[in-house]
């Protein structure tokens, strides 16, 4: 039916055609030549080429099939006649390109719908995330002030509680003192009953000679200077004596203290008790017992930073070094200081005691170690040759000689009766910070700036290896007994240890808060102490 209103709305427009061309006026029969123009001109569709567009449209692939086939045979036949083959009117033209334009205006619609409705979701999600947020933002406002408030009242409470803790502090070190006093007095006390037993004893024997010569000979003694043994009678004991090396692989920390208010610059052992010498940058030193780490005496006495400490070899006098340029000599029998070495004229770095105990050596910033002699209290010699500070000074165990490491980045040994340098070593490319020796007295340690232990050859003036444990600088280096292991306090807070015949680190001991500034192992070799920036001393064992 549709088939047939379009033949006749097509036959009807063809009819309107052929009557508005009988109707045109004709030109009298004068003929009109017409220019030649030039141009494009475009072909005016007819009805077949309609009729074809019109069947692919609507995808009538096999009546456009027929359709073609019939109307070129028509054609050849000569049977279509004239109002077929005219021009299609230009209403179906214009008619077909509208339906072509809605068609493409309701696809265009329907993206824009979708693209609408793909909005108006983004904008309800960001709506629901700014009510989110804004939300979460006043919960966020109401904590925080919340937990102002609650510091304000810790702050409040902590200022409340400050005075008392104070004032609990200093009556806990007045009672250290006190009772470190008495254990003085009692052991002062002791000695005195003791040797008046002994004069008694020795006057109901043999009158009174004996200990008025005896007296006469120690005056004379402590008044005169002492002297260095000849190296033929030096033995040195470990020489010849092995031992096992300690198993830091399992060393663990076993107890941290807080030792002083500012850095542990330096620890030292007691040679036969078990007892530990701290000292620190606060301008303090103090004595703990080990492991229990109670304190067990404290000294004040230098006006800066105290850098060095070491035992006196009968362990009844500490020496002490410091910023303030001088060398302390304590006295634990007396309670005080014994005597005080102001010959540096600057910094003191580090002290250490002759194996007799009748002398020790010192080293500053003013470019020289110096020897002090503990009988007749002044300086016996000075060992000049560095050209930048001396940072670090150690004995040849059970010899006369003399091992610095200094910021000149070498090594020296040094002959203490005459006070020249025997040999040099070379091979730091930054400061020397520190050295040691093992007790064969054979090998020395030595640590600088740029992270890098060294070992030296001492009979053969040689490098025996060098161990890197990372770029930050080494403070110090100790031997164990064995001479095989090497602790380092090193400055990003690890305490490594090295084998030294293999030159790798076997352990890092882990837990200080800063930079690592001594290290030492006990005479015993059954723990590590470690002293740090962080105010305290740890025992690794």
């Amino acid at each position: 039916d549709d088939d047939d209103d379009d033949d006749e709305d097509l036959v009807q427009a063809l009819t309107s055609l052929q009557k508005s061309k009988r109707g045109m006026p004709s030109t009298g029969g004068v003929t009109m030549t017409a220019e030649p123009r030039s141009g494009t001109e475009v072909r005016p569709a007819v009805v077949d080429d309609f009729i074809r567009n019109f069947l692919i449209k609507v995808g009538m692939e096999r009546t456009l099939d027929c359709f073609n086939t019939e109307w070129y045979e028509l054609q050849s036949k000569g049977k279509l006649g004239e109002e077929y083959t005219n021009p299609v009117p230009d209403i179906y033209l214009r008619n077909q390109e509208l339906d072509e334009q809605v068609v493409t205006m309701r696809k265009e619609m329907e993206k824009m719908k979708a693209i609408a409705e793909k909005a108006r979701g983004t904008w309800d999600n960001f709506r629901k995330q700014r009510d989110f947020h804004r939300m979460h933002h006043k919960r966020v406002v109401q904590e925080k002030d919340k937990l102002t408030n609650d510091l304000k009242h810790l702050h409040k409470h902590y200022l409340s509680y400050e005075p008392t803790l104070k004032e609990l502090q200093a009556k806990y070190q007045v009672a250290m003192k006190e009772k470190m006093l008495m254990r003085l007095e009692r052991d002062r006390m002791r000695a005195r009953v003791e040797e008046v037993e002994a004069k008694l004893k020795t006057l109901l024997e043999s009158k009174v000679e004996a200990p008025s010569t005896s007296t006469k000979t120690r005056k004379t003694r402590k008044g005169g200077d002492s002297k260095l043994p000849p190296d033929e009678e030096a033995v040195n004991p470990y020489a010849d004596l092995e031992f096992d090396a300690p198993r830091v692989e399992s060393f663990q920390l076993k107890k941290a203290f807080r030792a002083h208010l500012n850095s542990v610059a330096a620890v030292a052992f007691h040679p036969r008790k078990p007892v530990l010498a701290t000292v620190s940058d606060d301008e303090t030193w103090k004595i703990w017992s080990v492991p229990n780490g109670d304190a067990v005496m404290s000294g004040e006495g230098h006006k800066d930073w105290v850098s060095g400490v070491d035992f006196h070899p009968s362990g009844t006098h500490l020496v002490t070094s410091s910023g303030d340029s001088t060398v302390k000599l304590w006295d634990f029998q007396r309670a005080s200081c014994a005597h005080t070495f102001t010959d540096h004229t600057q910094a003191v770095w580090d002290v250490a005691f002759h194996h007799t105990g009748d002398f020790l050596v010192s080293c500053g910033m003013d470019h020289t170690a110096r020897l002090w002699d503990t009988q007749s209290l002044r300086c016996r010699q000075t060992f000049r040759g560095h050209v930048d500070s001396v940072n670090s000074c150690c004995w040849q165990p059970f010899t006369n000689n003399v091992c610095t490491g200094s910021g000149d980045k070498t090594v020296s040994l040094w002959d203490g009766r005459s006070g020249l340098c025997v040999q040099t070593f070379y091979g730091h490319m930054n400061a020397c910070n520190n050295v040691a020796m093992n007790l064969r007295g054979d090998c020395i340690a030595s640590c600088d700036a740029d992270g890098v232990v060294k070992l030296w050859d001492v009979r053969m003036v040689a490098e025996l290896g060098s161990m890197t444990g990372g770029p930050h600088p080494v403070n110090c280096v100790d031997f164990d007994r064995s001479g095989s292991r090497v602790a380092a306090a090193c400055d990003d807070s690890v305490v490594r240890v090295f084998d030294a015949k293999e030159m790798k680190v076997v352990s890092e001991l882990r837990g200080h808060e800063s930079a690592v500034q001594t290290v030492k192992f006990d005479p015993e070799d059954k723990r590590l102490v470690s002293g740090s920036s962080d105010c305290t001393f740890r025992i690794w064992s």
